[in-house]
């Protein structure tokens, strides 16, 4: 396993800047946005596509600073019922996926999507229960007339080009958000999708990150490092199904953490022992999105606290057994 960051949270530094402090605070790998919710700050396809020298220099400036690109991410809904959304979405999919090319990266990041109830819908709808019946068969047509037929049609564009991993960040408000549901995709669609595992969107929902890594196994493609503090004073009152704005972390039932203030350090040295007991050795990508931090303290205490609980080095030999 190799140490990582996103580095939208350094989003307002040039990218010789950002990837300078990530190289003295002994990180490794980096996941680059590169389209979507992560935005282009530090790779804009637009430009390097379309630039040879351009993307030349942003080749030397990965390099001068020892780093790997574990993936590329573009964060967004493809299959989002307003069309001209979808249409944006799905150019800004393809269009990471040439980058990925041109750089030699194997893989993107991005979220499965959520369609709407119907065809004329205006916005994503993200059925949460079985009753009414409706909401049975919203989810019989958002899997299959929309997520399965989009993915089954992307999945071949991206191979043509040298891209073999598309992870979905299981995401609350998009059809893929927990583990039976990442299984259900990749059954539908086939192993070249699979999990952006991060654990933050599994904790506010009742899931042991550990019993999910178990159940996903091989289906994990990469991870993101980032914590959840549930508050049990506001989840004992209203539950964890909280549509509060991020920044009312006061009456919230929940708020992101960086590394280690959501959870202990036993908490994540189990995670970080089942990610080896599946196999999964790639990058543990740090995501800052902690309200209380700004990006640079919170990446800073995230890199410390995970130096010493992430397992780089190859299982030895069980001598003693």
């Amino acid at each position: 396993m190799k140490l990582g960051v996103l580095t939208v949270a350094l989003g307002d530094q040039p990218l010789d800047t950002a990837l300078g402090f990530l190289e003295d605070q002994g990180v490794e790998m980096i996941e680059i946005g590169c389209g979507g919710c992560p935005g282009t700050a530090h790779c804009d396809p637009e430009i390097l596509l379309n630039d040879t020298s351009e993307l030349e220099k942003f080749k030397k400036t990965v390099g001068k600073h020892h780093m790997e690109i574990s993936a590329l991410s573009v964060h967004c809904n493809t299959v989002h019922p307003n069309k001209q959304i979808a249409q944006k979405a799905d150019y800004e999919t393809k269009r990471a996926i040439l980058m990925a090319e041109k750089l030699g990266v194997k893989q993107i990041n991005t979220f499965s999507g959520c369609p709407g109830d119907c065809p004329e819908s205006k916005y994503p709808n993200w059925v949460t229960c079985p009753w009414p019946e409706d909401f049975l068969a919203v989810l019989d047509y958002q899997w299959n007339e929309c997520l399965i037929p989009y993915w089954r049609a992307t999945v071949p564009f991206a191979l043509e080009h040298g891209v073999d991993k598309i992870a979905f960040e299981p995401h609350p408000g998009f059809l893929v958000y927990n583990p039976e549901t990442v299984k259900r995709i990749r059954e539908a669609v086939g192993e070249n999708v699979g999990a952006n595992l991060d654990p933050s969107h599994l904790i506010w929902q009742g899931i042991d990150p550990v019993a999910a890594i178990k159940e996903l196994k091989d289906a994990i493609f990469h991870f993101h490092a980032k914590d959840t503090r549930v508050d049990k004073a506001n989840t004992s009152v209203n539950g964890v199904l909280d549509t509060k704005h991020y920044s009312d972390e006061f009456n919230r039932s929940w708020i992101f953490r960086t590394v280690g203030y959501g959870n202990g350090e036993q908490y994540w040295r189990d995670i970080i022992s089942a990610l080896r007991l599946v196999g999964y050795d790639h990058a543990i990508s740090i995501e800052h999105e902690d309200s209380l931090m700004s990006g640079t303290e919170g990446l800073k205490k995230a890199i410390a606290f995970l130096k010493d609980i992430i397992i780089k080095e190859p299982v030895g030999t069980m001598f003693w057994a």
